[in-house]
């Protein structure tokens, strides 16, 4: 598994935590279409305007084909805040918790 994070900084407050809301009422549509994720999560920081979307993917392929089409679009809401960086890394483990029943 691979993952694509991507970092902002500066962002309005109040805005960081409409957008976090807009993608949670999104849950279903994990990434833009086209763009071949199989998960995320999305960190906030409000308070500082702080922001950190970090999207999984099942191969490097992907996240390079993935990081492509995102780069290339403009942000998807304005938020006042910068772009800082994108990284990409290969998931090393990804631990969850079990849901066997007992």
């Amino acid at each position: 598994m691979y993952a694509r994070v991507a970092r902002w900084e500066g962002s309005d407050p109040p805005a960081v935590r409409d957008m976090a809301e807009d993608v949670k009422k999104q849950a279903a549509a994990v990434a833009p279409e086209g763009v071949p994720a199989i998960g995320g999560t999305l960190l906030i920081d409000a308070e500082n305007g702080n922001s950190m979307a970090i999207m999984l993917f099942e191969s490097e392929e992907q996240m390079r084909r993935a990081h492509e089409l995102l780069d290339a679009q403009p942000s998807p809401r304005d938020t006042g805040g910068r772009r800082v960086s994108v990284e990409m890394f290969e998931v090393a483990v990804d631990v969850r918790p079990s849901s066997a029943s007992t």
